[in-house]
């Protein structure tokens, strides 16, 4: 069985979209996003934006999930900051270590960036996941304004 996180592509798009309806409609996210949105984040992952890059998690050809991350520049920590905006497995393959392989990959490939996501702290699964990789939980308050 051959594993692998590789970058999305536009091949990919009518399953990330599947992925992505699915995930946002769950209670790990807060809102339930949209059409237009989720066309919109796929094209920026496709199509070499500097802001947003896809992955996807793949073994034999068969798309297990699908990753997207957010590019900034935190002044608070004087470096880059790349946001985890999406982690989605599918139900089958979670709990395999998938999310511990793609925090590494992010480690190796943003070794100089501080790494920052968002979670619902009912999602206790990812909780245990994403501490187990290193990542704590900050006592900020999130605003937003659109």
């Amino acid at each position: 069985m051959s594993q692998m996180i590789r970058k999305m592509q536009e091949s990919d798009r009518t399953e990330v979209l599947n992925m992505m309806r699915v995930f946002y409609a769950s209670p790990a996210v807060l809102s339930n996003g949209s059409e237009e949105i989720f066309q919109n984040d796929i094209d920026n992952c496709v199509n070499d934006s500097p802001y947003l890059e896809g992955y996807i998690f793949e073994n034999d050809q068969e798309i297990q999930g699908y990753a997207m991350i957010a590019k900034s520049f935190s002044t608070e920590f004087g470096k880059p900051c790349i946001w985890i905006e999406d982690l989605y497995f599918k139900p089958e393959y979670r709990g395999l270590g998938l999310g511990s392989q793609f925090f590494k990959m992010m480690d190796e490939t943003y070794p100089h960036a501080v790494l920052r996501l968002e979670v619902e702290e009912e999602n206790e699964r990812a909780v245990h996941v994403y501490k187990k990789c290193g990542y704590e939980v900050l006592p900020y308050m999130e605003m937003k304004k659109e």
